[in-house]
Formats: C-alpha cells, structure tokens, sequence
C-alpha cells in the first residue's frame, strides 16, 4: 500500500531534510538591556539625607536656636528689672530717712513719750535698711555703690543735723505748723548727691541693656 501524499507533497515534491523551511521557524526575540533607574538626590541609595529628614534637622536646629536665645533674652531682662528695682527701693530708703526731720518737728505734742518710742523705732528700722542698701548695691555695681554711700553719708549729716534740730524744737501745734520753710528745715545740700546717684544706675542699667532694648 503506497504511502498518501499530502498536499504538498502532491504539489511541489517532498521537501529536502536539510533545507530551512524543513525546520520550524522559532522567532528569537533580541535581548532587551535592563535599564535601572537612577538614584535620585533625596534617596538614601544616593547617599544623601532625605528632604524631608533635611528639613526636620533644620526645623529643630532652628527651634533650639529660638529656645536658647528667649531664655537669655529673659534672663537678661530679668537681671535688669531686679537690679533696677534694688536702686528704686534704696533711693526709697534714702527718701524715707530725708522725711525724719519733718516727722519729728510733727510729732504728738500731747505724748512725748510715745512719740519718742515711736519715731526712734522708725528711724533705727531706717538706719538698718540705709546701711543694707549700702552694702548690696556695692555688691552689684562699684560706680553705683560709690555714689549711694556718699549719697548716705551726706544725708546722714544733712538730715541728721535736722533731725537732731528738731528734737530740741517744741512739736508743732496747729495746722498752718504743717508748712515747714527752708528756714526751718534745709536739705537743699543733697539735691546734687541725688542727681549723681540717679545718674550713676541710668547708667549701669543702660550698660547692661540687651541689644534690642537699645535700639529701640
């Protein structure tokens, strides 16, 4: 039985072992080169920080920056509103042992006694104070301390004089007494002593003035 011929066969012959269209065709696809995708700027396979890490530095860099520099600030202000708050309550004390004078001229006339009690209580409190403002502010600042104590030296002989004036005056009686002139009281000698004082902590305080309270 002979063999059944295909179409192709019948057609155009058997086709030869050897040739191509004998073998099947297998279409090879060409390599196609894998591209790996560039490390950007911010990528930690760059080798640089993230952006958004970069930014938390800078922010808290900053921030640390603004906290240190408040505190300062505040501390600065508060040195100064301390100290100008010592030279105010000194001043006050220098003030109050200023008034003995009037006060003694003023005192009861109907309890002596008492009234001596009284005003020597005061003016040792006073005294005490004068000599604790002296010895603080000399503490504080040289040039303010040296001019609160010639300050109290002075009033110490000025007011002192008047006081001890007025002990051996009879206290006043009426009301048109209250008006006391130069004449009877004088303490027009440590105007110039107040003024060289109040100039000397302007001073010392403009000294340690933070910049900004200086430019403004």
């Amino acid at each position: 039985m002979s063999p059944r011929a295909t179409p192709s066969s019948t057609v155009f012959g058997p086709l030869p072992t050897g040739s191509p269209a004998a073998q099947p065709s297998v279409a090879t696809a060409s390599p196609v080169p894998i591209v790996q995708p560039a490390p950007t700027a911010g990528s930690p396979a760059g080798g640089a920080i993230p952006w958004v890490l970069l930014a938390a530095i800078v922010t808290a860099t900053v921030t640390a920056g603004l906290a240190v520099w408040a505190a300062r600030r505040k501390s600065r202000e508060e040195e100064r509103s301390r100290q100008r708050t010592l030279f105010a309550e000194a001043y006050q004390t220098y003030a109050l042992y200023k008034e003995m004078p009037y006060a003694i001229r003023r005192r009861r006339h109907d309890d002596l006694p008492g009234e001596r009690v009284r005003l020597s209580e005061a003016l040792r409190e006073i005294q005490g104070k004068l000599s604790f403002y002296e010895a603080w502010i000399a503490a504080e600042s040289d040039a303010v301390g040296d001019a609160y104590s010639r300050l109290v030296a002075e009033l110490r002989k000025v007011a002192g004089g008047a006081m001890r004036e007025a002990w051996t005056a009879p206290p006043i009686e009426s009301d048109a007494d209250m008006n006391m002139p130069p004449s009877v009281i004088d303490l027009s000698a440590l105007g110039p002593f107040e003024l060289v004082y109040r100039e000397s902590f302007r001073a010392h305080l403009d000294k340690v003035a933070p910049w900004w309270a200086k430019a403004f």
